[in-house]
């Protein structure tokens, strides 16, 4: 939670110094975008942090329109309305109005400006309405296609033409009060934010010029996240920090505009990624590993085949051949003996000893290799190849969404045992039934890395693993597959009194299977008593023992109650003994913040 008051408070902290830098008559009134992130928690806190600052909300649909409503007072922050409407939030934005607050409407399609003046009309309120441009400058990044002429919101400039003569006829040329545009989320390159500033600038301009009071130019989101902390122009890094941002922001829409002669607008931004990204962590546990074949070991018993002689003489004969030749030959002879095992002329013993032999090759190829640069690309990938799994207690289409969806790459380590070096390469596999559960791209310095470095995982002791930056998007828009609920949540705020310099304000429990099931139209009840009476029908007939029938109830019921994950088992050490036993020290948790 200090994350997040950190963020709001460093962004309006660069764009009032970048105001103050270049003598800027204007001001910066951010927003929050709630879509990116809509927990209570997290909006209260982002208005909390950015009270003295002003710092409003962006809705884009009439549930995020209640929200906002409810939560800002008259006459405070900035209310942004974007998204497609219909009557019913146009309604609810001028109701807004009525309440005096700063509510604006901005028009993202042509038809929505007469049902606009209808509403208004009816009301007896004046609208304050916004344009969002559809800028010819396009975005760069993972959401380059969703800017640009075929974005899907936005008017062109013909659009916006019609517009604004809709609203000359209707008398309502004191309502258009800002112009909007969107270059996409996380735009790693500010050269693609400072092009798409000076285009939306032009529009400002001109329809100051045209004579509507303007005084708004909200700037949109793009702000990105330094995921991989290359700062470069790679798609999962930004070339520019939150101050050069608010800087070249503030420095292209005043050179624009002292050029046209036009006052200097007050500047809106939208950024939510980079608010709300650093705060969340998602730390889970590694249950299991699933590795490759070991070491050749013996040879079945029998006459040896050929195709098992030619691979021992290739592990053998380690200096015979050069590396890349070598591989090539294991891994004919692997794929001679896979098809004479499908002909039926390999047993499955053989088989099985085949897989070793290549899989032990590729061990001793990967480890003669490893230190040097230039290695064929061929030989390069036996570091994937030959990587664990290790299986994880979470689900990747519940927490870690966009990784699937868009292969965003997200910071991930181990958060323990930092004092010794990780020997395992590995790639990260959830619990869903889905072969799509898995993460194996990982974050190298402007490249992508195939897997990543773990511990050995130890008997009866857990082994935890955090990704970081997940705190955009991932919390609300994970979904139940496998009906895999919402994991445990802590709220944790640093503060230098406590012992351990932390205190959680608030622990929330994920969700239960029941929980899960209820939202999928099944009654946990109706579940129990359909179990109960198949138990009964069971017992009846001698079956099963009463007893065991009362055991099975019982555990149906007591499961559908807990949580959806696993429960890893552990073997119950043995009590040391009443001397050894150190006393135990409860801490008390102060709930108020620092």
């Amino acid at each position: 939670q200090d994350l997040l008051r950190r963020r709001v408070v460093q962004l309006n902290e660069s764009f009032l110094k970048a105001v103050d830098s270049e003598d800027y008559s204007g001001k910066y009134r951010g927003v929050f975008p709630i879509k990116v992130n809509q927990l209570r928690e997290v909006v209260e806190e982002i208005l909390d942090a950015g009270e003295p600052y002003g710092f409003g909300l962006e809705a884009g649909s009439k549930p995020e329109l209640l929200i906002a409503l409810a939560l800002l007072e008259a006459n405070g922050p900035l209310l942004i309305c974007n998204g497609y409407k219909d009557d019913e939030f146009i309604e609810l934005a001028l109701m807004g109005r009525k309440l005096g607050k700063q509510t604006i409407i901005v028009i993202e399609q042509v038809s929505e400006v007469d049902a606009i003046i209808r509403t208004a009309r009816r009301m007896g309120v004046v609208p304050h309405i916004g344009i969002r441009v559809k800028l010819t400058a396009t975005g760069e990044g993972k959401w380059a296609e969703s800017t640009g002429e075929n974005a899907k919101f936005g008017l062109t400039a013909s659009e916006i033409m019609v517009a604004v003569d809709k609203l000359r006829r209707a008398r309502m040329t004191d309502a258009l009060r800002l112009v909007h545009f969107h270059i996409g989320s996380q735009v790693p390159n500010i050269a693609t934010i400072k092009k798409a500033v000076v285009e939306a600038a032009r529009y400002y301009c001109e329809l100051s010029k045209m004579g509507f009071p303007m005084g708004l130019l909200d700037v949109g989101g793009g702000l990105g996240i330094d995921y991989d902390g290359s700062r470069s122009a790679f798609e999962s890094s930004m070339n520019y920090s939150m101050e050069v941002y608010a800087r070249d922001v503030v420095a292209s829409i005043k050179q624009v505009c002292e050029a046209s002669g036009v006052a200097h607008p007050d500047i809106v931004s939208e950024s939510g990624r980079a608010l709300v990204a650093p705060h969340s962590i998602l730390i889970f546990e590694a249950v299991d590993r699933i590795a490759r074949d070991g070491n050749a070991g013996a040879p079945p018993r029998g006459k040896s085949h050929p195709v098992i002689r030619e691979l021992e003489a290739i592990l053998k004969n380690k200096r015979k051949f050069d590396p890349l030749e070598r591989y090539h030959d294991a891994k004919e002879k692997k794929e001679e003996a896979h098809s004479r095992f499908t002909l039926g002329y390999l047993s499955l013993e053989q088989r099985a000893y085949v897989d070793r032999l290549f899989w032990q090759i590729c061990r001793d190829l990967r480890a003669k290799l490893a230190n040097l640069h230039d290695v064929p690309d061929e030989l390069a990938r036996l570091d994937s190849m030959l990587a664990e799994q290790y299986v994880c207690n979470f689900s990747v289409f519940q927490s870690l969404l966009d990784h699937w969806a868009l292969d965003q790459l997200f910071p991930i380590a181990p958060i323990h045992r930092l004092n010794e070096r990780p020997t395992i390469q590995a790639t990260l596999a959830d619990i869903t039934c889905d072969s799509d559960g898995k993460v194996d791209d990982f974050i190298d310095l402007e490249d992508v890395r195939r897997t990543l470095s773990l511990h050995p995982l130890k008997k009866d002791e857990p082994y935890y693993i955090g990704a970081f930056m997940v705190g955009a998007y991932q919390d609300i828009m994970g979904d139940l597959h496998n009906l895999f609920g919402r994991v445990n949540e802590a709220h944790v705020f640093l503060e230098d009194d406590e012992e351990d310099g932390f205190y959680l304000e608030e622990t929330l429990e994920g969700y239960s299977v029941e929980r899960i099931l209820g939202m999928i139209q099944y009654n946990a009840e109706d579940l129990c008593r359909m179990l109960k009476r198949q138990v009964d029908r069971a017992t009846r007939a001698d079956s099963v023992k009463p007893r065991e029938g009362v055991a099975m109830v019982d555990l149906y019921e007591r499961l559908i109650r807990g949580k959806t994950y696993l429960i890893p088992h552990r073997s119950k050490k043995k009590p040391e003994s009443r001397k050894a036993k150190p006393s135990l020290k409860r801490k008390s948790v102060r709930r108020t913040r620092g």
